[in-house]
C-alpha cells in the first residue's frame, strides 16, 4: 500500500492528510486558538475527591478543572491492596500537588482526563518513569525482531523506568535505540527539576506541534513521500529528521505551486465528505452518520443500487463497499467510543462472516486502539474504538445556534399555532386595541389563510385587530411583537405598502378566483394584481391603488 503525508500550513491552522492508495485515511488539525492538550504534563492541584465515583478533580490552569479516576493513579510502592486498588481517598486529599498528563481533551461539558502515568514518546521509545518493564510494539511481526529489541531494552533500561518500543523501531540499531533512549531520559530530568520549583497549577511539559509529531510518529520507510507546502516549515523537518532519520530526508518535498495543496491531492472534497451525514459509495448504496455524546451509529442502505443478479448478491455487494468505507470513515472522522454499524440484513452466515471480515482488515489499519466486537443478537456491529482526541466534525463545526444541535426546527404549521396562542395571551390585556406581529413570511401565509380567512377567526375570538408583517429574512422559528396599543396607532406603522407607492415584485401564482389576476407577496403582505396572472414567475412593477389589513389591490405599472 502506498502512503503519502500532505502537509498545509498557514496562520490560522496546519492540517495534515495521510494518504493511502491515493485516498485519505486520517486528518490532523491544529489550530493556534485551539491547542491541544492531550500529551501535556501539569503539576496540578486536587480540587476534590469524590468516593463515590471514585475520582478526583484538579485544577491544572486550564478553563475546566481535569478529572482522573483512581485506577489511573499510581500506587506507592507495596502498598497496593491484596483484595483490589486502594481507594481514592486513601490515595488522594484535597489540596494535595499531583504531577498529571492528560490522556484525553476535554469533550463538551467534560474537562480533560488525566493520569497519573506518565509516558513521553520518543522516535523509537517511549518512556514510562516508575514502572519496570519493556513491550514492543505488535505492529512488528517478525517474533525475532521482536525479541532483539526487547533484549536490546532491557539491557539499556535504567531501574524504575518502564519503557515500549515502537513500531518505528524495527530494524533500528543499538546505538539508535540508545540515542531516543538518553533524549527522553534528559527530558524527564528537566520536567522533574522544573516541578519542584514551580507552583500549581503549572504547564511542565507541551507536547510538540502537529508537524513534529507527524514526522516523529507517522513518517516512517512505509511512507513513500511527505509534502509540504510552507518553506519554513520543511526546513524545520529536515533538521528534525537530521536528528532522527536522516536517510527519509530524500523523500521531503516542498510543494510550490499555485494550485492550493489540499486542492492538488483531493483532499477538500474527502474532507467535506467526512463532514457530511450522508457518504455515498461507487455501488450507487449510500452510509448515514449519526453521532451522539455516547455513541455514534451508522446505517448502511443500497440507495440507487439495484443489482444484477439477485437481492441476496446486491446485499452483499453493498455491505462489502459499505464495510471498507465504514473503516475508512471511522479513522478519518476520529469517531471514538462505541460504534453501531447496521448493515442492509444478510440471511447468510458466509456473507455475514465476508462482511465481518472486510470490516476487521480496514480498522487493522487504524493506529488508535480499536476492536471490533462482532454482531449481536439483532444484526448490528459493535466497535469500540478509543477516544483520545475531539474529531474533525468537532474541531470544524459547531452546533447550531437555531436548532442547538438538535438538526431539526419547527415547522411552519407549529410556529403559526404557537404564535397564534402567545397573541391570545398578550390580546386578554383590555388596555390592547391592536398588535402588530413581524413573523417568517411562511408563518405569515399561515397565519393570514388564503383571504385572510384565519386571520379574520382569530381576530373574532380576541375581539381585537390583528396585523401581520412577513420577513422573509427572519427564522422560521423567531417571531417579534413589534407595536402593540392603540388601532391608529398600530395601523399608521403596520401595512408595508401605502396607496399610491410603486413596488417591485414576483408574480408567484393566479388568484384562485379570477384567473386573469396574479398574486404576489411583499413581506407577507398579500398583492392582488389585476391582469397578473399570465406573468407568474415573472418580476413585475405594480401600483398599489387600494389597501386592507390582509391584502392590496395593485395594477401592472411596468414590466420588467
Amino acid at each position: 500500500m502506498e502512503q503519502k503525508i500532505i502537509i498545509n500550513c498557514d496562520f490560522k491552522q496546519t492540517r495534515v492528510a495521510l494518504l493511502e492508495n491515493g485516498k485519505v485515511a486520517e486528518l490532523y488539525i491544529e489550530q493556534p486558538l485551539h491547542q491541544r492538550l492531550v500529551g501535556n504534563i501539569y503539576k496540578g492541584k486536587v480540587e476534590n475527591v469524590l468516593p463515590g465515583m471514585q475520582a478526583a478533580f484538579v485544577d491544572i490552569g486550564e478553563e475546566k478543572n481535569a478529572f482522573f479516576y483512581v485506577n489511573d493513579i499510581p500506587h506507592p510502592r507495596g502498598e497496593e491492596k491484596a483484595e483490589g486498588r486502594m481507594p481514592i481517598q486513601q490515595l488522594l486529599h484535597t489540596g494535595e500537588e499531583v504531577l498529571v498528563q492528560v490522556m484525553k481533551e476535554p469533550f463538551g461539558s467534560k474537562g480533560a482526563r488525566l493520569t497519573g502515568h506518565i509516558t513521553l514518546p520518543g522516535r523509537f521509545l517511549v518512556l514510562m518513569p516508575g514502572l519496570n518493564y519493556v513491550g514492543v510494539s505488535r505492529r512488528i511481526d517478525s517474533q525475532e525482531e521482536r525479541e532483539r529489541l526487547k533484549r536490546e531494552m532491557e539491557e539499556l533500561r535504567p531501574p524504575d523506568m518502564g519503557l515500549i518500543v515502537r513500531t518505528a523501531a524495527e530494524g533500528a540499531d543499538r546505538e539508535s535505540l540508545n540515542n531516543d533512549l538518553q533524549f527522553l531520559l534528559e527530558l524527564w530530568r528537566k520536567i522533574i527539576k522544573l516541578s519542584k520549583k514551580e507552583k500549581s497549577p503549572a504547564l511542565l511539559y507541551k507536547d510538540m506541534t502537529l508537524v513534529y509529531r507527524i514526522v516523529r510518529d507517522l513518517f516512517n520507510d512505509h511512507v513513500s513521500q511527505l509534502i509540504i507546502d510552507d518553506e519554513q516549515e520543511y526546513h524545520k523537518v529536515l533538521n528534525v529528521l537530521n536528528c532522527i532519520s536522516p536517510h527519509l530526508k530524500k523523500r521531503v518535498t516542498l510543494y510550490q505551486k499555485k494550485e492550493p495543496i489540499f486542492e492538488r491531492f483531493n483532499i477538500e472534497d474527502e474532507i467535506e465528505r467526512s463532514l457530511s451525514r450522508v457518504v455515498w459509495i461507487k455501488c450507487g448504496g449510500y452510509i448515514v452518520f449519526d453521532e451522539t455524546e455516547a455513541l455514534t451509529v451508522i446505517d448502511v442502505n443500497t440507495g440507487k443500487y439495484t443489482g444484477k443478479s439477485n437481492l441476496e448478491d446486491t446485499v452483499l455487494k453493498t455491505n462489502l463497499e459499505a464495510a471498507e468505507e465504514v473503516a475508512r470513515q471511522i479513522r478519518l472522522r476520529d469517531i471514538g467510543g462505541i460504534i453501531i454499524v447496521d448493515f442492509i440484513d444478510m440471511n447468510t452466515l458466509e456473507h455475514r462472516h465476508q462482511v465481518l471480515e472486510k470490516l476487521k482488515q480496514g480498522m487493522n489499519r487504524d493506529r488508535t486502539k480499536s476492536q471490533v466486537l462482532g454482531i449481536t443478537s439483532l444484526g448490528l456491529v459493535e466497535i469500540a474504538r478509543k477516544k483520545v482526541r475531539q474529531g474533525i466534525s468537532a474541531v470544524m463545526q459547531q452546533p447550531c445556534s437555531y436548532c442547538h444541535g438538535k438538526g431539526k426546527v419547527l415547522s411552519p404549521e407549529a410556529v403559526s399555532s404557537k404564535v397564534e396562542r402567545e397573541l391570545k395571551k398578550i390580546l386578554n390585556r383590555r388596555d390592547i386595541e391592536a398588535v402588530l406581529v413581524e413573523v417568517n413570511s411562511e408563518v405569515a401565509a399561515l397565519l393570514i389563510g388564503s383571504g385572510g380567512v384565519y386571520l379574520k377567526k382569530l381576530e373574532s375570538q380576541t375581539g381585537k385587530n390583528i396585523f401581520i408583517r412577513g420577513s422573509d429574512n427572519l427564522h422560521v422559528e423567531k417571531y417579534n411583537i413589534l407595536m402593540s396599543g392603540a388601532l391608529h396607532e398600530v395601523a399608521r406603522h403596520a401595512l408595508p405598502v401605502e396607496e399610491g407607492g410603486i413596488y417591485r415584485v414576483k408574480v408567484e401564482e393566479p388568484h384562485t378566483a379570477n384567473p386573469e389576476h396574479g398574486i404576489a407577496r411583499l413581506h407577507g403582505y398579500i398583492l392582488d394584481i389585476e391582469g397578473g396572472g399570465e406573468l407568474v414567475g415573472e418580476e413585475v412593477q405594480v401600483v398599489i391603488k387600494e389597501t386592507s389589513r390582509t391584502f392590496a389591490k395593485a395594477a401592472l405599472y411596468n414590466r420588467i
